[in-house]
């Protein structure tokens, strides 16, 4: 190798003045350990609080600062402006609430040597306390078991896609294939703001190359911590899980399937005898708990699973809905 690799990462960025300079920070410490010649690429999604100064500030003198600002369009185009701007030979995708560890790009650094080429990253939860953090901390081992039960260092193809964590959040690809993906990406919404830009852009790349994904290459999400944040993201998971499993690749897809017709009988029982609801709530929160002593988890780890769930399912199955109300509008307008 001539000359050290050229890096280029990219952060998108929608009013996150609170958390962006200790991801910046992060970044550029776990860069000094694995000797890139990196540039910061930050894309400001229509913010309104400052967000990109303040990650300038963080930046300065530390790696080369690139700014895109573009109205709010949501993460992919948000990302996808980012990559088109990047010089890197490599990128590494990041989400503005996430600090890499240390050596997380010194572990990358030494196994592009042997071939490795595409990494998705191992994402611990700050919890600390934090019922909300918790939740996706346990939603995220529940979903992913196959992983979570035995951590390392390993990879996946397509046909393993759906039994491994994965995500844009943090995620390490050569820049040519990842436009490659990029330019491949269909979502089923017009508006791309409500796309799954996670599942469906890194199965095609999965098709194409394994994915790799270690305990060593990890970072710390910093989630947000009040019950009407929690509600906002769980609904607009919603939204992004039908565009992301709504197809019959993913093995969710019967899940989706079976949700619409499930959830109108509930609501129609929910009319007939109101007590359902309550009812339907409380089995959702035992059955989650349930889960929780079976893993043998610790009570605060029960009590916010069992607790949050019933709130989580209910936001969550209304983003489905709003989905689907965006695909039957979508095609209407297509057909006029």
């Amino acid at each position: 190798m001539s000359g050290p690799r050229t890096l280029s990462v990219v952060i998108p960025v929608y009013n996150a003045r609170d958390h962006i300079a200790e991801t910046v920070d992060a970044a550029a410490n776990a860069i000094d350990r694995a000797g890139f010649d990196a540039e910061l690429v930050l894309v400001d999604d229509g913010s309104s609080d400052g967000s990109a100064a303040v990650a300038e500030g963080a930046c300065a003198g530390r790696l080369p600062f690139t700014l895109v600002s573009q109205p709010n369009r949501g993460r992919f185009e948000a990302r996808r402006a980012g990559v088109e701007r990047a010089s890197g030979e490599w990128i590494l995708l990041l989400d503005s609430r996430l600090e890499l560890a240390p050596d997380a790009l010194h572990f990358i650094a030494e196994r592009l040597d042997h071939g490795d080429r595409v990494w998705t990253g191992h994402v611990d939860m700050e919890v600390d306390g934090d019922p909300y953090g918790t939740f996706w901390k346990m939603l995220a081992e529940l979903a992913w078991n196959d992983y979570f039960d035995n951590p390392r260092t390993t990879s996946f193809g397509a046909t393993e896609f759906d039994r491994f964590p994965k995500g844009t959040g943090c995620f390490f690809v050569p820049r040519q294939l990842l436009l490659d993906a990029i330019g491949s990406f269909r979502s089923r919404y017009s508006d791309l703001r409500h796309a799954n830009d996670d599942g469906p852009l890194i199965r095609w790349i999965a098709e194409r190359e394994r994915i790799n994904v270690s305990p060593r290459f990890t970072g710390l999400y910093v989630p947000r911590s009040r019950l009407s944040a929690f509600v906002r993201h769980s609904f607009h998971r919603g939204i992004v899980f039908l565009d992301g499993h709504g197809r019959s690749e993913s093995r969710f897809y019967p899940v989706v399937v079976g949700f619409y017709p499930a959830s109108v009988v509930l609501v129609l029982a929910a009319f007939r005898r109101p007590i359902v609801i309550p009812a339907v709530a409380a089995a959702a929160a035992v059955a989650a708990g349930a889960l929780g002593v079976k893993r043998r988890r610790a009570p605060f780890e029960v009590s916010s699973l069992a607790l949050l769930a019933p709130v989580y399912g209910l936001a969550h199955g209304a983003g489905m809905w709003r989905g689907l109300t965006l695909l039957v509008r979508d095609r209407a307008a297509a057909k006029r």
